[in-house]
């Protein structure tokens, strides 16, 4: 092979992958508020959503603002609080039943651009015995913001605009302090963008060696 078809070669084959680096799948999160339940001493994604889920007296629900892409990838709330630590100076009352409320607002990095996120909280809610986990939410973090699709959109007042938003690709903001987080109770999970994989181009690089290959061996047999 001649010194220029070898670097001919070269140059092709540093521009394919070239397009390997220059173009990874995109991943799509969601900006939103998860719920979870507090189980044997950790935090469980709930099944069902805030309004839905009936707690028992002395049991623990928590909330978490975070971007994520899926159930399987979202951000518990932070610190190990529980029912015992968070009710410890609250008596019980007839006809009424205690849970303990954690609020995390998440971090600097998921919050929605020029907003700041509050300390996360905590709180003791007495409640009726048949109030919902969204009930008890109300009673201690209010105001509450809810959509058109009864989706919540901020606790106490945080943040200030939006509801589930998509946040995709190089825009997504990542909690580097904890397993990140995907839709509390709505059921849109991410997907992965637009992009060829690394296969695809991969296949393109050994097509395009291949081809100007052949274009060498007929050029050497007219010479």
């Amino acid at each position: 092979m001649s010194r220029r078809a070898a670097r001919f070669l070269l140059v092709a084959l540093a521009a394919v992958l070239g397009l390997a680096v220059a173009a990874p799948a995109q991943a799509t999160g969601y900006r939103y508020w998860s719920f979870w339940e507090r189980d044997k001493g950790a935090w469980t994604y709930a099944t069902t959503g805030p309004s839905q889920a009936v707690p028992d007296d002395g049991t623990a629900v928590g909330f978490r603002f975070a971007v994520s892409e899926d159930s399987k990838d979202a951000a518990r709330p932070r610190g190990a609080a529980d029912f015992d630590t968070i009710c410890s100076g609250t008596s019980a009352q007839g006809g009424k039943k205690r849970i303990a409320v954690v609020v995390d607002f998440g971090t600097a990095a998921d919050a929605p651009s020029g907003q700041t996120p509050p300390e996360a909280r905590t709180d003791c809610a007495v409640v009726g015995e048949d109030a919902t986990a969204a009930e008890a939410l109300a009673a201690v973090a209010k105001p509450l913001r809810y959509d058109s699709s009864a989706l919540l959109c901020a606790i106490s007042g945080y943040p200030t605009s939006g509801c589930g938003e998509q946040v995709g690709g190089a825009d997504k903001k990542t909690d580097t302090a904890a397993p990140s987080a995907p839709s509390a109770t709505s059921s849109g999970s991410g997907s992965a963008g637009s992009g060829p994989s690394v296969g695809v181009i991969a296949g393109v690089a050994v097509v395009a060696l291949l081809g100007v290959g052949a274009i060498w061996q007929a050029k050497r047999r007219r010479g």
